[in-house]
């Protein structure tokens, strides 16, 4: 949003007197970044990580951030700033997320000391059943891509339920007044680099099969070309109404009606000859959608506590698990020797809560969960106990039973393990704080990488793919219904993990990650890497990833398969192979966003220097 530079200038002036109040000391003058390096003006540099004061965003991109940012700005708070950021993600990074899809919402309020969460997952139509996505044709399945790019796996949007549930509660601007800066972006376009040029070419073939998403991401007819700018004024006047009429325009009105047509019957170019399974949504079942505010997960690990979301996300659970493991073990990384115990132990944990998440959790309101079992301390060390320090444990690792925790049993209930299904790698995450104190880490989604490929039209959004997210295939004649199996109105499980840890009651760290089934370790990683290994927090979402989800073999990004540690490890019984690759030429494994409080009022907001094109971080008021 443009201001003419006195008002900037005056502005920046304001601002700038905060910081002794709000570092608690005086802040040498010496310390402020020049005014031409101040991150709320236009013109910002990118930067992957910013340390200051005031709050401040972090980000996968710099025009989202600098949303987010100019919010902080004027006042707003890190609920505020987190909407203003969402939204511009819904138009520079539409492939990951968007108002057609959902997410998951963590926020630490500083005056309560209390951390909440908003569940604003996508649901399932009221015609879902657990046969759904069989062919009645053939009567199997369909095939995954088929599934991917149809109306059938649409879920109920629930990302404007998300942000008005926040800021009604937490906010101090209107939705309306949230979303200027996204209109702005959308308006006037943003310049179209490597990655979003990367992601289009991914979903060229099917975006062709769509009119409206084709006229939309592929311009002309062609892939948008690195330094060109793309604009959305569809979206613009979408989200100019959404923030006039507010979100019952979605829930109960005319773009609820445009969004469960498209859905019923999407608009696949007749010509195409692509199949496009109609989907089940009605106008009904965006009325009926609510989102869920539910009690956060929470763990003790090394003297701090471990907030997270609960199910039907498993991220909290499966990381909390995790977490409970390993504080049964004095990690370091002072040395090669102790990172590569510590690595060792971090992979093991790691499919061991993978194998009781893949058996256990699901919608709360269809499955039992027992999450207090799952995240019980005499739990973990009954889980510990397969666990050895000379070499890996048998593939997969066997469930254990959190519903029979015997105390003084050695070893946990050994359950029948549950295998893994897929969840798209796509996704965002962001970070904000503000002034206050408060702190959001929030993660939203569209599923896959372009979602289900279909755009609403004149709408200028596409529609998630998120209902893939259930275990689609109904189980053998005779066998019980999977934890995540489909139904009317049950929300998929999901690997999402927006993350905050509190020290003494206040904010340490906040954090979280895009990347399908991979976000839990991504998240797990980057805290063992900044609590136990002794890396700063730049260093921790730095360092490259491995991934162990109860799979024969541990996924692993090129800088680790280079790397020293490998070879021991293998001695151990590792087994790795190169992450999957879509368009980058080295398989990359998460996105993570991250922001962690240094004291005195400091801050340090840290994105990805390299990762999907490197994010943005930025502090409101920067210091060097």
């Amino acid at each position: 949003m443009t201001t003419p530079r006195t008002a900037r200038s005056r502005r920046g002036l304001a601002v700038l007197a905060l910081v002794p109040v709000l570092a608690g000391v005086v802040s040498p003058v010496s310390a402020i970044a020049a005014p031409d390096e101040r991150v709320g003006w236009p013109g910002a540099a990118k930067r992957a990580t910013s340390t200051g004061y005031g709050g401040g965003v972090a980000t996968v991109d710099h025009d989202a951030t600098k949303a987010g940012i100019e919010v902080l700005a004027r006042g707003g708070t890190a609920v505020d700033a987190a909407v203003a950021a969402a939204a511009a993600l819904g138009v520079t990074e539409a492939y990951s997320a968007g108002i057609g899809g959902g997410g998951f919402f963590v926020y630490y309020d500083a005056k309560s000391k209390q951390v909440h969460t908003i569940d604003g997952r996508e649901t399932a139509p009221a015609a879902m059943r657990p046969d759904s996505f069989v062919d009645p044709k053939t009567g199997k399945v369909l095939p995954f891509d088929q599934a991917v790019t149809s109306g059938l796996s649409v879920g109920v949007p629930g990302t404007p339920a998300t942000w008005e549930s926040a800021l009604r509660k937490w906010g101090r601007f209107d939705l309306r007044r949230n979303l200027r800066p996204a209109v702005e972006i959308a308006r006037k376009g943003f310049v179209v680099d490597e990655e979003f040029r990367g992601q289009t070419a991914l979903n060229e073939k099917r975006f062709r099969d769509f009119p409206a998403t084709a006229e939309l991401y592929l311009p002309g007819g062609k892939l948008p070309e690195v330094g060109a700018v793309l604009r959305n004024p569809d979206l613009a006047d979408t989200y100019e109404q959404l923030g006039r009429k507010g979100v019952d325009w979605l829930y109960k009105g005319e773009l609820g009606r445009d969004v469960a047509r498209t859905a019923e019957k999407p608009p696949v170019d007749p010509a195409a000859g692509r199949t496009v399974p109609a989907g089940l949504m009605k106008p009904a079942d965006l009325a009926a959608y609510r989102v869920a505010e539910r009690k956060p997960t929470k763990i003790g690990y090394r003297g701090l506590d471990v907030y997270g979301m609960a199910p039907p996300s498993s991220g909290g659970t499966t990381m909390g698990e995790a977490l409970n493991i390993l504080e049964n073990y004095r990690l370091s990384g002072k040395t090669p020797k102790d990172e590569t115990e510590a690595l060792h132990l971090y992979l093991e944990a790691s499919r061991l809560a993978y194998a009781d998440r893949n058996k256990w959790v699901g919608d709360p309101s269809f499955v039992d969960v027992p999450v207090a079992g799952l995240l019980s301390d005499e739990f973990a060390k009954q889980r510990a106990c397969t666990i050895k320090p000379d070499r890996t444990m048998g593939h997969p690792a066997i469930a254990g039973d959190p519903t029979k925790i015997v105390p003084g049993q050695p070893c946990a209930t050994p359950m029948p393990a549950a295998p893994m299904t897929y969840e798209g790698p796509s996704t965002t995450h962001l970070v904000t704080a503000d002034r206050w104190g408060n702190v959001v880490s929030y993660t939203l989604t569209i599923e896959q990488t372009g979602g289900s490929g279909i755009t609403v039209p004149k709408r200028g959004f596409l529609l998630n793919n998120e209902l893939t997210d259930f275990d689609i295939a109904p189980p053998a004649a005779g066998a019980p219904l999977p934890a995540n199996a489909p139904a009317a109105g049950k929300r998929p499980r999901s690997s999402m993990s927006p993350t905050i840890v509190l020290s003494n009651g206040k904010p340490l760290l906040a954090v979280g990650s895009p990347g399908g089934s991979t976000i839990i370790t991504t998240v797990l990683q980057t805290l063992v890497n900044r609590l136990d290994l002794g890396k700063s927090l730049p260093e921790a979402v730095l360092a490259p990833r491995i991934s162990q989800r109860n799979a024969a073999k541990t996924e692993a990004e090129r800088g680790f398969m280079d790397g020293p540690l490998r070879s021991v490890l293998e001695r151990k019984g590792h087994e790795f192979t190169l992450a999957p690759s879509t368009f980058a030429p080295n398989p990359e494994i998460g996105t993570v966003a991250a922001l962690e409080f240094l004291g005195n009022g400091r801050i340090q907001f840290a994105a990805e220097p390299n990762r999907r094109g490197g994010g943005s971080a930025l502090a409101l008021i920067p210091v060097r």
